[in-house]
This record gives C-alpha cells, sequence and structure tokens, in this order.
C-alpha cells in the first residue's frame, strides 16, 4: 500500500505575479485570472460558480474569515496572511487584501488582490493560526509517524 501526502507540498506564488478574483456578496466565485487557477491547481471553469471557501485550508482558524466578513460587511478593506487549499491538497501562502467593488455608486461584488508571502511570515502566521484553533476551537495539527505493519493492519481493517 503507498501513502502520499500532498498536503505538505507548498506551492510557491511567484513575486511578479498577482492573484485575483471576485466574489458575489455570498462569497460564490465571479471570475479569477489566470494566476489563480495555476497556483490553485484549478481550471477557471472548476472555480467560477463554486464558493471561495473550496480553497480554505483546515489550518485556517474560523476567526479569520469572521473578522474578513465583517470587516467587508461594514464596507472596509480586509488585509491578511491566508493559507489555502490548492485542488491536490498541497497549498499557498498569500497576503490578501479584500475590498467591494462599486459600480454607479452601488456595492456589487467582493474583489481580493493576494501576493506572495515571506517565509518569516508564514511560519509566524502559521504558528498564530495553530494557536487560535487551539484555544478557539480546541483543534490541533498533528503529524503522526506510524510503522508500516501497523498501518497495513489498519487499512485491512478498514476493507473488512
Amino acid at each position: 500500500m503507498e501513502t502520499t501526502f500532498d498536503m505538505f507540498i507548498e506551492t510557491e506564488v511567484p513575486e511578479d505575479e498577482l492573484i485575483v478574483s471576485r466574489t458575489d456578496f455570498s462569497g460564490k466565485i465571479t471570475y479569477v485570472n489566470e494566476t489563480f487557477a495555476e497556483i490553485s491547481g484549478y481550471r477557471p471553469e472548476e472555480l467560477i460558480g463554486k464558493p471561495h471557501n473550496v480553497i480554505r485550508h483546515p489550518d485556517m482558524p474560523k476567526s479569520a474569515f469572521a473578522d474578513m466578513w465583517a470587516t467587508l460587511k461594514r464596507g472596509e478593506v480586509w488585509e491578511g496572511y491566508v493559507k489555502n487549499l490548492r485542488k491536490d491538497k498541497g497549498y499557498y501562502w498569500v497576503y490578501a487584501r479584500m475590498s467591494t467593488v462599486i459600480k454607479d455608486g452601488k456595492p456589487v461584488e467582493y474583489k481580493s488582490v493576494r501576493e506572495p508571502a515571506s517565509r518569516e511570515k508564514k511560519i509566524e502566521m502559521q504558528n498564530l493560526y495553530d494557536k487560535m484553533r487551539a484555544e478557539e476551537e480546541g483543534q490541533i495539527r498533528i503529524v503522526l509517524y506510524v510503522d508500516n505493519d501497523k498501518l497495513d493492519a489498519a487499512a485491512a481493517l478498514e476493507k473488512a
């Protein structure tokens, strides 16, 4: 039995690229640029109409998104570091700026422009988000090493 752990594979956001997306007020994606699609591992047509949280990484604390939505609903710009989940279950970090798009004086949707995060900031934010999830949600992230024979035995039990 071969097991892979793509969740540990990070995709680096290129320094000279911006990731852009727009959503309706319920969070459904209405537009993505090619960079967004490429970095997330999806084709644009796989993302349009889907909830933006399709790329929400489980390491992200719920309170970060609660703060983001509250800020946007007040008509303010939200900025912060986000760890996103790729289609292949890998991940990528970004610094995001989200705001309301205004047309003819009326709010019509949200837009997000994201750029790379430094290695130091990724480490800082991972530690902070781990602490927040432990305190707020009672969950911690662990890596577990298991002997191959025990893994094979567990897989055999699962099939039975």
